[in-house]
């Protein structure tokens, strides 16, 4: 699956406001996760999961920054996301569903933090965006 320049554009648009708040917004994404889907807590048991902890807020930059080089590397996700994919498949071996799961609840999130921005075609793409890197982040799997 392919992204068109228009869906690019409009990922890349939005990313810039996104960015501002990457912090916020990665917490926020799984403060939603763990409460929508609690299973997905088993590969935390080491975090304070309490909202807003610091474990919660770090992390969630980094998977918001994890995103970011998505973005950044539009063209070319797969060499972007290569060592995450290789680490969260043998070292941490996370669930694949768990990434869908993430990915639903940053699409919640950005929905709500910009509803004038996040129009149908920006779900779309973001959907689709985020699809993607799923699929790059459980290749390894295979």
């Amino acid at each position: 699956m392919s992204l068109t320049k228009t869906e690019r554009t409009i990922i890349v648009s939005m990313w810039a406001k996104i960015s501002t708040q990457a912090d916020t917004i990665g917490t926020e994404t799984l403060e939603r996760l763990f409460l929508s889907y609690p299973q997905t807590k088993t590969y935390f048991p080491h975090f304070d999961l309490h909202p807003g902890s610091a474990q919660l807020r770090a992390h969630g930059s980094k998977v918001v920054a994890a995103v970011g080089d998505a973005v950044k590397s539009i063209d070319s996700i797969g060499a972007a996301l290569s060592k995450l994919s290789e680490l969260h498949a043998y070292v941490l071996r996370v669930d694949p569903v768990n990434f869908k799961l993430l990915s639903h609840c940053l699409l919640v999130t950005l929905a709500a933090r910009f509803p004038s921005d996040f129009t149908a075609e920006a779900h779309a793409a973001w959907d689709k965006f985020l699809s993607v890197v799923s699929s790059v982040l459980t290749e390894k799997y295979r």
